[in-house]
C-alpha cells in the first residue's frame, strides 16, 4: 500500500470519527447547542487532535533502538522535543506564580493578566539577556580557545564519545561548543538589538518628521522608501555585505560594523512605513492642533506629542524587527558574509557544523551538534514573537 493511499484512508478515518464524535454528542447530550450547532470542521478538528495525542503518546514509548542495535533517530529527537516543551511549560507557569507573588503592584497586576505563552516569552529573553550580559563570566573557556579534542559529542559521556569538561562538545577544531553558545548570545543577540535600535532611530524620525511636515519631504522620503523595499531584503544585504566585504579587507571588525549598517538601513524602511502611518493619524488630533497655535517647535510636537501616544505600535514593532534582524544576522553569518571569525556566531556555528546531520540515522547525538545553535536561534525567536503577540492584544483592548 503506497504512502498517499495509507494518507488518504486515515484521513477518511478521522472524517467518519469525526461525524460519529458530533452524531454521539447530540444523542448523548439531547441535542444541546455544543453538538448540535457545531460544524463538521470542528468535530474534525476535535477527532485529528485526539488521534495525534495519541499517536505522539504512543510514539514516545518505542524504543530508541531497533532489533538491528541501529538508533531510532526520530524517536530520539522526539522525545527530546517533547521533554523540553514539559520542562518549558513547567518553568513558565513557575515563573509567572513568582510573578504574581514578588514585585510591586503594578508587574504583579502584569503577571496577573499574562497569558503562559507570554510568560515564557519573557523568561526566554532574561536568561538570554544575562547570558548575553555575562558571557565572559558564565562560559567555561573562551570563545576562540582551542582544546585537542575535535567533534567531541554532547552528554559529557566518554562512552558514548563525550567528555565531561565539554558538556554540549567541540566543534571541529576544538573549540568548546557551550562556551561558543555563550558567546554567541552576546555577539549574535548584542549585535541584533544594537541593529534594531538604529533602525529604529532612522526609520522612526524620518517618519515622523514625513507624517508631520508633509510635503515635499515626504513625497522624496516615501518613493526612496519604495524603491528600496522593492528589492529582497536579504538578497539586497548580500549583495552590500558581499561590496563591504571588498571595502573592509582584513579589518573584520569594520566588515561588522557594515553589516550594522546595512541592516538597520534595510530595515528602517518597515519602521518609516508604521512611523509614518501612525503619525498622519495623530497629526490630526486636536492637541496637535493646540501645540502648533502655541508655538510649539517641531521636536516638540514629535517627541512630546506625536512619540508618546505612538508607543504601543511602535514597540509591538521593535519585537517583529529584532527577530527579523536577529534572523537576517543569522543568515549572512551561515553564508559566510555576516559576523566574522574568531567570533562566536549562532549562524556561523550552524553552517560549520551542519554536515553532521547526515549521521543522525547513525548517531542522534552527532546530529544534535548543528541544532544546537539552530535551537537556540529558534528559541529566542518564538520567545520574542510570544511577548509581541501578547502585546498587540494587550494594545488592541482584545480580551482573551
Amino acid at each position: 500500500m503506497s504512502t498517499l493511499t495509507t494518507l488518504a484512508l486515515l484521513l477518511v478515518a478521522i472524517a467518519a470519527g469525526g461525524w460519529m464524535f458530533r452524531f454521539a454528542g447530540q444523542k448523548a447530550t439531547a441535542n444541546a447547542p455544543t453538538f448540535r450547532d457545531m460544524p463538521f470542521a470542528v468535530a474534525f478538528g476535535y477527532v485529528f487532535g485526539a488521534s495525534l495525542l495519541l499517536f505522539s503518546v504512543w510514539y514516545f514509548f518505542q524504543p530508541t533502538v531497533t532489533d538491528a542495535g541501529v538508533p531510532n533517530a526520530g524517536v530520539v529527537f522526539f522525545r527530546w522535543a517533547v521533554q523540553f516543551f514539559i520542562i518549558s511549560t513547567i518553568a513558565a507557569y513557575v515563573f509567572r506564580l513568582v510573578g504574581r507573588a514578588v514585585g510591586t503592584e503594578g508587574s504583579k497586576k502584569i503577571f496577573r493578566q499574562m497569558p503562559l505563552t507570554a510568560s515564557f516569552g519573557v523568561l526566554v529573553i532574561i536568561l538570554y539577556a544575562i547570558t548575553a550580559i555575562f558571557a565572559q563570566w558564565l562560559a567555561p573557556f573562551g570563545q576562540e580557545e582551542i582544546f585537542q579534542r575535535v567533534n567531541v559529542l554532547p552528554g559529557g559521556n566518554a562512552a558514548t564519545g563525550g567528555d565531561p569538561m565539554h558538556p554540549l562538545g567541540t566543534d571541529q577544531i576544538g573549540r568548546d561548543l557551550l562556551s561558543r553558545l555563550i558567546y554567541g548570545a552576546q555577539n549574535t543577540v548584542g549585535i541584533a538589538f544594537v541593529t534594531t535600535c538604529l533602525a529604529f532611530f532612522l526609520g522612526g524620525t524620518l517618519g515622523f518628521l514625513a507624517a508631520t511636515l508633509q510635503g515635499w519631504l515626504d513625497q522624496v522620503l516615501s518613493r526612496a522608501v519604495d524603491v528600496l523595499m522593492a528589492i529582497p531584503s536579504l538578497i539586497f544585504a548580500l549583495l552590500l555585505m558581499t561590496i563591504a566585504s571588498a571595502w573592509a579587507g582584513s579589518e573584520r571588525w569594520l566588515l561588522t560594523v557594515y553589516m550594522i549598517l546595512i541592516i538597520a538601513v534595510i530595515d528602517s524602511t518597515r519602521v518609516f512605513r508604521l512611523a509614518r502611518a501612525v503619525g498622519l493619524n495623530i497629526v490630526v488630533m486636536d492637541y496637535i492642533e493646540a501645540a502648533k497655535l502655541r508655538g510649539e517647535g517641531l521636536g516638540y510636537l514629535i517627541f512630546k506629542e506625536i512619540l508618546p501616544n505612538a508607543t504601543a505600535p511602535l514597540l509591538a514593532e521593535f519585537g517583529l524587527r529584532f527577530c527579523f534582524v536577529f534572523l537576517t544576522i543569522a543568515s549572512l553569518s551561515f553564508l559566510g558574509v555576516g559576523i566574522q571569525p574568531p567570533l562566536a556566531d549562532w549562524g556561523t556555528m550552524v553552517r560549520d557544523s551542519a554536515q553532521f546531520i547526515n549521521f543522525a540515522a547513525f548517531s542522534p547525538l552527532t546530529a544534535a551538534l548543528p541544532l544546537l545553535a539552530a535551537g537556540a536561534i529558534a528559541l529566542l525567536t518564538v520567545g520574542v514573537n510570544f511577548v509581541v503577540d501578547w502585546m498587540l492584544q494587550r494594545s488592541s483592548g482584545l480580551k482573551e
